[in-house]
């Protein structure tokens, strides 16, 4: 699967009710930008390697953290790791992320889903954190 592949598939498709617009990002590896309808503030980058498909959206920045409050979210973080579906959290240098993995023999739908699911989470995650961030 490759990411070009996907941006055509995702441009001439409406799933569960969403639209998508895609943007490849070319690098070593190529990352494809995706923006779903209704959440535009948080697009999610799909970067496709040989073992699986990573899905990431950005949420805050550790500037953005009340660092008297820093260890309890981390826990707070920690917790909700489990229960969130087809999510977790993670940090990329001082950016804190929200992710998920598929494996590269998922199917279309389940990317979709996937993409779907982690803006949703995403928005659920930045609603749960609002107490520990400036």
């Amino acid at each position: 699967m490759q990411s070009q592949d996907l941006s055509l598939h995702f441009s001439n498709l409406t799933f569960e009710g969403y639209g998508f617009e895609c943007q490849i990002i070319q690098g070593e590896v190529d990352v494809l930008q995706v923006v779903v309808e209704g959440f535009e503030e948080l697009p999610v980058y799909l970067s496709i390697t040989e073992n699986q498909i990573l899905c990431i959206s950005y949420l805050w920045n550790e500037s953005e953290v009340d660092q008297e409050k820093r260890a309890e979210m981390l826990d707070v973080m920690l917790e909700m790791n489990i229960p969130m579906p087809l999510s977790s959290f993670s940090r990329i240098q001082d950016q804190y992320v929200i992710f998920g993995a598929l494996s590269t023999h998922s199917s279309f739908d389940d990317i979709a889903h996937e993409i779907i699911t982690l803006c949703e989470n995403a928005v659920e995650a930045i609603a749960a954190m609002t107490d520990f961030l400036n």
